[in-house]
C-alpha cells in the first residue's frame, strides 16, 4: 500500500491541466515501459492543441484472448497547478488551495499497480491495453480523436466513477446549446426608446425556462450569459450557453428545441421603428450533440466480471446510471463496450476532493480480479 501511496502522490503532484499533460504522461509512459508493455502515443493532441497524445500501452499476456482495455485520463480540472498532497486521517487530500486530481490519477495509479503486482506474483493474464486519453475534462477530446486503428480491445473499464464496487452501465447524451440574441443599441441616457436591449430579452426567456432536473432522466442548464459594452449603451447583444442530458434521445431534442423556441418566441416581440426602418430582434441558435448516451445491459459478461471480481474481495458491488458524461460514451460509438467503475475519488472539481487510503488500496484489488476473472474467460 505505501508503494501505491506513494505512485499516487507523486502523479498528482505532477501539474496536468487540460492540454498540458506531456510531463505527466512521460512519467507513466517510462513506468509502463519498464513493466515490459509496448508503449505508443497517438497524435490526438494535434486536434486538441494540448502538448502530447493519447498513451496506449500493450501488455501482450500469456492467454490467447482479445485484450482487455483498462482506462483512465491523464488530465485535470482547474485549479491544478502546484498540487500538494496532504495525508490525514487516512485521506489523502491537496492543502486546500488546489484540487487533488485524483480525478483521474487514482485510476491511473491503480491500473499501473494492478498490473505491476500481477506481473510480480508470476500470474499468467490475458493481454491488457492499457489507454490513458488525454484533454477528457475539455469534453472527451482525447477520446474523440483518439487514433482507434491502434485498439484491439473490443470490452473494457473506464476508471472515472466514484465509489468503490459502483458500475456504471448508463450515462446520458449531452446537447451544448449557443444562443445569440441580438437587438439594438442605443444611448442608454438619451435615446433609450431607440435600443433593443439584449440582455432583457434573453432575461424574459431564461425566466421562461424549467432548469435543473427536468425529470428521473433529463437535466437542463445554462452555464454562461454575457453581454454589452458599458453601462451607458443599451446592448446589442447578449450570448447564452447551456447543456441539455438525457438518457432519452426524444426527450433531449425536444428540451433543447423547447429552450430554443422559448429564445426565439420572446425576441420575436421586442422591435423598434426608426424612420421609415423597423427593426426587430432576433435569437439565433446553435447546437452541438456533444456525445451519444451509454446503455450497456447488465447481463453483459463484462458487468458479470467486474461484479465477480468485487464479490472475490469482499465488495459490495452496485450496478448505478450516471448523469455525466465519460470517454466511455464516446467509446460506444465505436463499437466498444466499456462500463465505468469506480475508483474511490470523493467531491472532485472542487478543492475539498480527496480519496480514502484504504478505498485506493481497495480498488486497486479490484482491478488486479477483473484482470484475473477476464483471464478465465
Amino acid at each position: 500500500m505505501d508503494r501505491l501511496v506513494e505512485y499516487f502522490i507523486s502523479l498528482v503532484e505532477i501539474d496536468s491541466e487540460s492540454k498540458d499533460e506531456k510531463r505527466v504522461a512521460e512519467k507513466i509512459a517510462n513506468d509502463l515501459s519498464e513493466m515490459d508493455a509496448e508503449v505508443i502515443f497517438d497524435n490526438a493532441h494535434h486536434a486538441t492543441q494540448g502538448n502530447v497524445g493519447n498513451l496506449i500501452a500493450n501488455f501482450k499476456g500469456k492467454i490467447d484472448k482479445t485484450p482487455l482495455l483498462l482506462c483512465a485520463h491523464t488530465d485535470t480540472v482547474k485549479p491544478g497547478i502546484g498540487i500538494k498532497a496532504v495525508i490525514k486521517d487516512g485521506y489523502i487530500k491537496s492543502d486546500g488551495s488546489t484540487i487533488l486530481g485524483s480525478d483521474d490519477k487514482a485510476g491511473v495509479a491503480q491500473i499501473v499497480e494492478a498490473i505491476r503486482r500481477l506481473n510480480e506474483e508470476g500470474y499468467e493474464y490475458a493481454p491488457i491495453q492499457v489507454l490513458f486519453t488525454i484533454s477528457e475534462e475539455l469534453g472527451l477530446l482525447g477520446a474523440k480523436n483518439l487514433d482507434y486503428s491502434l485498439i484491439d480491445a473490443e470490452v473494457g473499464y473506464a476508471l472515472d466513477w466514484h465509489g468503490v464496487g459502483t458500475i456504471v452501465t448508463q450515462a446520458p447524451s449531452l446537447n451544448i446549446f449557443e444562443i445569440i440574441v441580438t437587438g439594438k443599441e442605443a444611448h442608454s441616457g438619451g435615446y433609450p426608446e431607440k435600443g433593443i436591449n439584449a440582455i432583457q430579452i434573453a432575461g424574459e426567456a431564461l425566466g421562461k425556462l424549467k432548469l435543473g432536473r427536468i425529470d428521473f432522466e433529463t437535466t437542463a442548464n445554462v452555464g454562461n450569459i454575457k453581454g454589452g459594452l458599458a453601462h451607458n449603451i443599451v446592448p446589442k447583444e447578449c450570448f447564452i450557453s447551456g447543456e441539455v442530458r438525457s438518457h432519452n434521445e426524444e426527450k433531449l431534442e425536444k428540451v433543447t428545441n423547447d429552450i430554443i423556441k422559448t429564445f426565439e418566441e420572446v425576441a420575436a416581440k421586442y422591435e423598434v421603428k426608426l424612420d421609415a426602418e423597423v427593426i426587430k430582434a432576433r435569437s439565433k441558435a446553435h447546437v452541438l450533440k456533444d456525445f451519444a448516451a451509454l446503455k450497456i445491459d447488465e447481463e453483459e459478461e463484462i458487468v458479470k466480471i467486474a461484479e465477480q471480481a468485487a464479490r472475490n474481495i469482499g465488495v459490495e458491488s452496485r450496478i448505478e446510471t450516471g448523469g455525466g458524461g465519460s470517454d466511455a460514451n464516446v467509446f460506444a460509438e465505436h463499437g466498444l463496450v466499456v462500463p465505468i467503475i469506480g475508483t474511490g475519488m470523493n467531491d472532485v472539481h472542487s478543492t475539498h476532493e480527496n480519496i480514502k487510503i484504504d478505498d485506493l488500496e481497495k480498488n486497486t484489488q479490484w482491478v488486479m480480479e477483473i484482470i484475473k476473472e477476464y483471464s478465465k474467460i
